[in-house]
């Protein structure tokens, strides 16, 4: 993010109790690789979710649809794994998926606690639509990254979540 005069960066405003916003000093967090990490995730989170607002789904729970519609039969386990996601903040998710009819969840036979995990045809339709938001959002982000430094810039994107994660 762009630096605003005396060290604040811009779009680092909180709200005063008059509704008028003030600039955040950030110090060292605004050249902090991490911080900006998480802040670029946040605002990609907010945009995706504003384009998906009519459909009702967030982007994690994008990610799930498209994991499970790519793997059909993948464990509970593995799509955590596969999403990055811990099993405690996986398992409600799913839950809701399963609730509201766009996952369908099947005991495995040779481990009775286990589940297989598939899309039902409500779930390929919400996925179909999810899609139309998705290229929609990445196009937007080719547009802000720029198609040249695209590829690299997912390079390390994914070397970070594989030495790290």
């Amino acid at each position: 993010m762009a630096r605003a005069k005396g060290g604040a960066r811009k779009g680092g405003r909180k709200k005063t109790a008059a509704g008028a916003a003030e600039p955040v000093k950030y110090g060292p967090l605004a050249q902090w690789i991490g911080f900006n990490l998480r802040m670029a995730q946040e605002a990609t989170f907010q945009a995706f979710s504003h384009l998906s607002k009519d459909i009702g789904e967030n982007p994690g729970r994008f990610a799930a649809l498209t994991i499970i519609g790519r793997n059909p039969g993948i464990s509970q386990t593995a799509l955590s794994r596969a999403s990055g996601r811990d099993k405690s903040s996986m398992t409600p998710a799913l839950e809701d998926l399963v609730r509201r009819g766009l996952v369908a969840r099947r005991r495995t036979d040779n481990d009775r606690r286990a589940y297989r995990l598939s899309l039902t045809t409500e779930g390929e339709r919400t996925l179909a639509r999810l899609n139309k938001c998705a290229q929609k959002h990445e196009r937007n982000l080719d547009r802000i990254i720029g198609l040249r430094d695209r590829e690299k810039f997912l390079q390390i994107l994914k070397r970070i979540a594989a030495e790290i994660g």
